[in-house]
């Protein structure tokens, strides 16, 4: 074991120093090819994913799918150190992807190996993704139409090795908002901004009356707003975005429907995509029973990630904390990392997954 977290720590600093924002992942794919290829597997190429079988797959065994995403957000502002550069200081191991999510990508892909040594009462597969972090069409999107028939899914994402058994969904709807133009120095017009502005506190006080154990409520944020075109004239046109975070209780189509009925006639909303809804997996289900039995603690998460466009049972677990997830100086403990694997295989090592 000790000598797989060596190999695990090796590939992780070799991501780390490999940009992969985004839609930029053709290295660190091949890099991730290159260890699967060297541990003996020959993996599927789609697109820049990279889904790897077991070596004795049978059709006939229920499949659990183990994925992590390979791409990262743009470094923020405020590193105070090179984000590409992995540096080990006191138990931390510091760079860009370290905890979200590098951490959980090759911890999971060592899981995925020690699993595949011995016979499962499952076929585990290995699915290493793109485009995640901008939910995007060359990612899990793109990934899913090739996979076989897939039982449940574990997310390697960062969630402090506790499992989220919820996860909230996403909508982003783009608000209209119209007026009148006029100049600015005579009292004409109908400005679109103050109707605008009046408006988001009309929507901040909606109620969404269904309460998630898990998720909490329904959570809507205004997070942009833009008007006008010169100083002195009236703005006969306001635009600003809302980010939507849905618990299970709704679906995207019914948070839309409550939030448009409160709309006056002169805003228009449209939603960017319905189908970022809330997933999870029963707290019944097997793998659930089996990581209470471990002393594991399910929770509900309010991040999305590629589990909200599966249709199959999905839940969450990995090395590292969601918090630190975008954050300048982001890091992993190496201790998070060395205690991964073996967790995993607890769960996961022999267990009925039906």
């Amino acid at each position: 074991m000790e000598q797989s977290y060596t190999e695990q720590l090796e590939l992780l600093k070799k991501l780390i120093s490999t940009p992969s924002v985004t839609r930029s992942e053709h290295e660190v794919s091949a890099i991730m090819k290159a260890d699967m290829e060297r541990h003996g597997y020959e993996p599927e190429c789609l697109g820049l994913n990279l889904l790897c079988y077991p070596h004795h797959y049978d059709a006939s065994k229920p499949t659990l799918l183990l994925n992590s995403h390979m791409d990262t957000v743009k470094p923020v502002a405020g590193w105070t150190r090179d984000p590409f550069t992995p540096v080990e200081e006191e138990g931390k191991l510091y760079g860009l992807g370290s905890n979200d999510d590098g951490a959980g990508l090759v911890s999971l892909l060592y899981t995925f190996y020690e699993l595949d040594k011995k016979e499962q009462p499952y076929n585990p597969l290995f699915l290493a993704t793109a485009e995640e972090e901008v939910n995007g069409q060359g990612g899990m999107k793109l990934a899913v139409k090739k996979l076989p028939h897939i039982d449940v899914a574990l997310i390697g994402e960062p969630t402090g090795m506790q499992p989220a058994i919820a996860e909230k969904g996403l909508m982003v709807l783009d608000f209209t908002v119209h007026g009148k133009a006029g100049h600015a120095a005579r009292n004409e017009g109908i400005n679109a901004l103050y109707r605008a502005t009046e408006l988001i506190e009309k929507l901040r006080t909606i109620s969404f009356d269904k309460v998630s154990d898990l998720l909490g409520p329904v959570k809507f944020t205004i997070t942009m707003i833009n008007a006008g075109t010169q100083h002195n004239v009236i703005p006969d046109t306001c635009y600003f975005t809302a980010d939507i975070r849905t618990n299970e209780l709704y679906s995207n189509h019914e948070v839309f429907d409550i939030i448009s009925f409160q709309l006056p006639e002169w805003c228009e909303v449209k939603a960017r995509s319905f189908n970022l809804n809330s997933s999870g997996i029963d707290i019944h289900h097997p793998l659930i029973i089996k990581a209470l039995s471990l002393g594991m603690i399910p929770y509900g998460s309010p991040t999305l990630s590629d589990q909200a466009v599966l249709d199959f049972p999905s839940f969450k677990l990995g090395p590292g904390e969601s918090s630190r997830s975008h954050s300048a100086d982001e890091f992993i403990h190496v201790n998070e990392l060395k205690k991964a694997l073996p967790t995993y295989l607890k769960l996961l090592d022999g267990t009925f997954i039906l």
